[in-house]
């Protein structure tokens, strides 16, 4: 998978979520960035981001992750 479909993926994911087909995420963007993002949301965004991909994110990832770019890296690795 290239990097414009992991994004294109994780925006679908996000607007999902979120209920919001404007959010578009880049490597940068943070929960300060999205409004509704706070730690019940973040939950949910992540077993919706596991499910997308397929994956699990280990504990100590989740609590890594400062922005949508670390995020997109780990599924990356995985993906490989």
């Amino acid at each position: 998978m290239d990097k414009r479909e992991l994004y294109e993926r994780l925006n679908d994911v996000f607007r999902d979520v979120f209920d919001d087909d404007e959010i578009e995420v880049y490597p940068d963007t943070t929960a300060d960035d999205i409004d509704d993002w706070d730690s019940l949301e973040h939950i949910t965004l992540i077993s919706a981001v596991e499910r997308e991909f397929r994956m699990k994110f280990k504990m100590g990832e989740i609590s890594s992750m400062k922005n949508v770019g670390e995020m997109a890296a780990i599924i990356a690795e995985r993906g490989r």
